[in-house]
């Protein structure tokens, strides 16, 4: 895992398609925006946790 410390405004790029951005800091939190191509799917971990158990719900429900 790459750790890097970015202040309020500087970027992060990821290859060449994803930017990265610290839009807000609070002292027990940060606003991070992200831009890339519509084909690379963002999400938070929590959501992508929820997708996966509802997949396989489905598919044990189909069984």
């Amino acid at each position: 895992m790459l750790v890097l410390g970015r202040k309020l405004g500087e970027q992060i790029w990821v290859g060449d398609q994803i930017r990265i951005t610290v839009v807000k800091l609070d002292n027990q939190s940060v606003r991070l925006g992200i831009e890339a191509p519509p084909h690379i799917r963002v999400d938070r971990a929590e959501v992508r946790q929820s997708r996966a158990l509802a997949r396989s719900a489905r598919a044990r429900r189909a069984a």
